[in-house]
């Protein structure tokens, strides 16, 4: 598939299909925009992946499920030797767990640990990814970005979002009889593709 912020991605035509990585580089029209599982690729990738770990996460096991997905993500970026960031957002402030390194397997034991907890500085994450592309584009001029963005979207105000410049996917993990719907509303402001986690 032809996409991606930066260089030309190469796919192949047979095999089973990399779900997260024909998400990640946005919604497929066609089949020729499906992404297929390869040991090697024509260009280098970055996965930059940010995980609201926030209290609100905690309901109708939000998180729970997400991990499943993220999971699958780690994976398909270690087979694919794919480069992975790592951002979280719960408590005061965001923290990086891995910054531009080979998928390894070690993710997995991070995962297992994860838990919700505290405020929602998504929008600090958002900030300083935004920061952190930038600068890596300048120094990596021929990596293809690819951002996924898991959240409930339960935020206070999504405004001043920051221009991120990268083809990317919002999962929506917002759970319950009564839903705010803000995580779509994020998605347009951030112009990545929507999806509900349920529809994955």
């Amino acid at each position: 598939m032809d996409r991606g912020c930066q260089g030309k991605a190469r796919s192949a035509q047979q095999g089973s299909v990399n779900w997260p990585g024909t998400l990640l580089g946005g919604r497929p029209q066609a089949r020729e925009d499906l992404r297929y599982h390869l040991r090697s690729r024509s260009a280098h990738e970055l996965w930059l992946v940010i995980v609201d770990a926030s209290a609100s996460t905690r309901r109708h096991q939000a998180l729970s499920d997400a991990k499943g997905l993220l999971a699958q993500v780690f994976d398909d970026a270690y087979r694919q030797r794919a480069r992975m960031a790592l951002l979280t957002a719960s408590g005061q402030v965001p923290s990086w767990q891995v910054q531009g390194l080979k998928a390894a397997k070690g993710l997995g034991r991070w995962l297992d640990g994860l838990g919700a907890g505290g405020g929602t500085p998504l929008l600090a994450a958002l900030t300083e990814a935004g920061h952190w592309l930038a600068a890596r584009r300048k120094r990596y001029p021929a990596e293809q970005q690819r951002l996924l963005v898991i959240t409930d979207g339960r935020l206070k105000d999504i405004g001043h979002l920051p221009v991120l410049d990268c083809l990317g996917l919002l999962v929506d993990i917002e759970r319950g009889p009564i839903r705010l719907g803000r995580a779509r509303e994020l998605a347009a402001g951030l112009q990545v593709d929507y999806r509900h986690i349920d529809s994955l």
